[in-house]
């Protein structure tokens, strides 16, 4: 008898079985693919290895503006594939090498729920059954594709197949304005692609700060990015995708066509119906424990089709395998930080500006150039960005925070820890920033707002 069967080893799977396993429970994951999941086989680390590579190449091309001479800087993309495939191959060598560590029992096959008794639930992979006293559902999610006239699967790329191509395509059209969109936007402008972007809402980047969306659109138009926004694609015929705009009937014809327009979580082929597990909006729902209505089944990451993102994933797993051995914990989704990988790039988190006021909640709201921390003018020549900080107008606490520019990925982590602890204003200001670090326009943000 297994204390946790895990099906799904994304993040939020083999981070639940570690976890579980540093525990002391007797664990089984099972996985029919790589270990790793989406994120690290076909999202997060391959797409983040090609955007690196991007923005070197981005980087040798303007050293002049630096007193460096890159005149004549290429690029091999038949390397550049295969360092990211060299990437992901050891990452996945080394969440093998946590379970075993862990002594995660690691099963390489599809598996099924079969039956639910009064203290276990049965799941089978190939012709053995495997009894659990709980087990955690992290099936993950899945490209999302639109009933499009004309559109042939087999025809375009979505984030896996893209993953794949031997050669960059002259012309790249993207159906879908996202975040996962714009990150395959901004890998293949800078490799030389003509990039046209066409996405249904007003704006690229969704539920993010429309200041920071639009400055990074006006970035990349710059850049040679094609954008149409407002527009709803009506048919595909081969190479060529028709759509409407104001009232308008466009075409663009394209060497290549990737559909990004969302994912939708993996409810299916596993045996989910066996249980009367409660869906809700799309997604499997879970309470604050990541526990489902019923009490020894957990769910966490993409499957609950509410945040989908990799760190959600991972935490929801700590949180249901805490709740399994009874330590008091509960997920949390207020400081969740979310980061477009562009060049430049875009960090968000808690509410932004208009979710605030949506929510009826008082806020001050402040901005200020990233040219106001030293470190950024040194090292982003002739670069835009900002800082946006949302505080509470009652009792001045930080709601939100909000970067565009390099590299905000890695400031935002302290944005979220000020959140998460409710710090206030005068809270965050006695806070000591390293000098000169481009983490100092978070503390320059909160002096311009008065006592």
């Amino acid at each position: 008898m297994y204390d946790l069967g895990i099906i799904g080893g994304g993040p939020a799977g083999y981070v639940a079985a570690e976890r579980a396993g540093q525990k002391g429970l007797k664990v089984v994951l099972f996985d029919k693919k790589k270990l790793g999941g989406v994120c690290l086989n076909e999202g997060c680390i391959p797409t983040k290895t090609l955007l690196y590579t991007a923005k070197l190449y981005d980087n040798a091309r303007e050293g002049g503006k630096y007193g460096i001479d890159c005149s004549g800087v290429t690029y091999d993309f038949a390397k550049v594939m295969q360092r990211k495939d060299k990437v992901v191959t050891r990452l996945v060598a080394g969440v093998a090498a946590a379970m075993k560590k862990h002594a995660v029992e690691v099963v390489n096959a599809h598996a099924t729920i079969d039956r639910q008794a009064a203290d276990h639930i049965s799941l089978q992979a190939g012709n053995q059954l495997f009894e659990c006293r709980n087990i955690l559902l992290a099936t993950g999610s899945e490209a999302m594709i639109p009933p499009v006239k004309g559109l042939v699967r087999e025809e375009i790329l979505t984030n896996r197949e893209i993953l794949k191509i031997s050669q960059v395509p002259g012309s790249l059209a993207i159906i879908g304005g996202g975040v996962v969109g714009m990150e395959f936007a901004s890998i293949f402008n800078s490799l030389g692609s003509r990039v046209t972007v066409i996405e249904m809402m007003g704006e690229i980047l969704g539920t993010t700060d429309v200041e920071l969306s639009a400055m990074l659109r006006q970035e990349y138009t710059k850049k040679g990015i094609v954008f149409h926004l407002g527009s709803r694609v009506t048919e595909i015929r081969g190479r060529e995708i028709i759509f409407e705009k104001e009232g308008q009937e466009l075409r663009v014809t394209s060497d290549q066509i990737l559909v990004s327009v969302g994912r939708k979580p993996v409810l299916e082929g596993f045996g989910l119906e066996k249980l009367g597990v409660e869906v809700a909006r799309g997604g499997v729902k879970i309470d604050e424990h990541c526990r489902t209505n019923i009490p020894n089944v957990y769910a966490a990451g993409d499957i609950t089709g509410f945040s989908l993102l990799a760190h959600t994933a991972s935490r929801e797993g700590e949180v249901a395998v805490n709740h399994v051995c009874g330590i008091p914990d509960r997920m949390r989704y207020n400081a969740i930080p979310s980061v477009v990988y562009t060049n430049p790039e875009i960090a968000s988190v808690g509410l932004t500006e208009e979710e605030a006021r949506n929510k009826g909640i008082p806020v001050k709201v402040r901005t200020l150039p990233m040219a106001y921390a030293g470190r950024f003018v040194a090292e982003n020549e002739g670069k835009n960005g900002f800082a946006k900080v949302v505080v509470g107008d009652k009792y001045n606490e930080i709601l939100g925070v909000h970067l565009i520019g390099n590299p905000s990925s890695e400031l935002i982590y302290g944005a979220a820890i000020m959140i998460e602890m409710q710090m206030r204003i005068q809270d965050a200001r006695e806070i000591v920033f390293p000098h000169p670090t481009v983490s100092e326009i978070l503390k320059e943000t909160l002096f311009t707002f008065n006592e």
